[in-house]
């Protein structure tokens, strides 16, 4: 089987190496990939929303399969564009543009989780058309508020405020002067949950699912989880908090009616659910919908599915789910980030990378923004990679990830020592 994977990340340099472990993939490419997916398979100079170079390679290679690592090409329906430009006969791993809208609109899937009954926080939404309206409620509400832009803000669209006139404030900052562009023309404001995170993960062929294994990012820059947001600085799995009575109310209460509702919606979704919750008391709340794998969650969650992953995602795409089931590592896998100096704020690249070197099996240093130059790997990005572990306990387990991390030198490196602190 020819496999075309979308995405330049760590997600997808785990995905990457998971694929190609498999006797059935035949030929890898990733588009546009990075040094690390470079070692996989073959890289393809094209990016994700270059829809019309998706589909030239698609015919040139010869692809049976393809997979949509990043939320923006499924927001903006690549799905629906290869099946109409390529035909039924290529397996692709994504949902359709309209089922991709759980996370491209905060107001849609939360319209979609009051319809199914599935727990989440109140909220209403507000645009410019009832933006008097919106301040009123606003000033009515407990604190702290959260307010969501509507759409995709590249993960930095949500606003945690303290105060109600913080909130008034980032209101008309989103609505009146387009803070985050279109994204927040329509802001959700919602309640506050007082718990602590966790993703979970599910593959599905639109009415079937497997569970895959849970985990925790870290995404706040500063150790003791202080300082701004981060696309993730780290992440842990299994979650110790989530033990099998909660882990059963998230599947009972959650997960089989988010596949009901796309099933009872008619929406074409066959592929990756990420679910973000809360832990309120005993009880799951979600806070979030991504229609893909998160990043770097995939590289603890990957690593601990023994299952040939091409498998999987041919009985995903051919809608036979429950033909197969999954095979979990009971170990503990850490993944620590190491990021360039400066980021999330301003931050230089091509700085070269030493020490990538990992021969030891269970460890693997997975790139997220690099990239060949004249037979070097550089700095490309405001995260660069991370070092990944399995043990069998998690402080060995994040031990040996902080070793990993600590033998790879670049100008400016930087990583939180504290991944998994409240656990240990």
């Amino acid at each position: 089987m020819n496999i075309l994977l979308l995405g330049s990340g760590g997600r997808e340099h785990a995905l990457a190496f998971k694929l190609s472990q498999s006797p059935l993939c035949k030929k890898l490419f990733i588009a546009p990939g990075n040094a690390g997916t470079a070692q996989c398979g073959t890289n393809k100079p094209f990016a994700t929303t270059d829809f019309e170079a998706v589909k030239r390679c698609c015919i040139n290679e010869a692809i049976d399969m393809v997979i949509v690592g990043p939320e923006e090409p499924l927001v903006n329906g690549i799905v629906d564009f290869l099946k109409d430009e390529v035909g039924d006969s290529l397996l692709i791993i994504g949902p359709s543009k309209e089922a991709a809208q759980l996370e491209g609109s905060k107001a849609f899937a939360k319209a979609f989780m009051q319809r199914h009954n599935i727990p989440t926080a109140a909220y209403k939404e507000f645009t410019s058309a009832n933006f008097e309206e919106g301040i009123s409620y606003l000033k009515s509400r407990t604190l702290p508020i959260v307010l969501k832009a509507d759409g995709l803000a590249a993960g930095k669209g949500v606003i945690i405020c303290q105060n109600h006139i913080e909130a008034i404030s980032e209101f008309e900052l989103m609505i009146q002067r387009s803070k985050f562009g279109e994204a927040g023309k329509k802001v959700v404001v919602e309640d506050f949950l007082r718990g602590i995170e966790l993703s979970v993960f599910v593959l599905t062929d639109g009415k079937n699912y497997l569970l895959l294994p849970e985990a925790k990012d870290y995404k706040r820059v500063g150790e003791g989880d202080t300082g701004l947001n981060t696309g993730g600085m780290g992440a842990i799995s299994p979650v110790p908090f989530a033990d099998e009575a909660f882990m059963q109310k998230v599947i009972t209460k959650i997960v089989e009616p988010t596949v009901q509702g796309l099933q009872k919606d008619g929406l074409d979704y066959k592929g990756f659910v990420f679910i973000g919750l809360m832990k309120v008391g005993d009880e799951p709340f979600v806070i979030e919908y991504n229609c893909r794998m998160g990043d770097p969650e995939t590289e603890v969650v990957v690593p601990r599915i023994k299952n040939d992953l091409v498998e999987l995602l041919t009985a995903t795409a051919n809608g036979m789910l429950d033909t197969v089931s999954i095979n979990v590592d009971p170990r503990f896998a850490t993944t620590i980030v190491a990021v360039s100096g400066g980021y999330p704020d301003d931050y230089q690249k091509g700085f070269e990378i030493e020490g990538l070197q990992v021969a030891v099996q269970d460890q693997h240093i997975f790139h997220m923004g690099t990239k060949e130059a004249n037979g070097k790997i550089i700095t490309n990005g405001g995260r660069v990679l991370c070092a990944t572990a399995l043990a069998n306990d998690l402080d060995e387990a994040i031990n040996t990830s902080r070793d990993l991390i600590e033998e790879v030198e670049f100008e400016g490196k930087y990583f939180r020592r504290d991944i998994g602190f409240e656990f240990l």
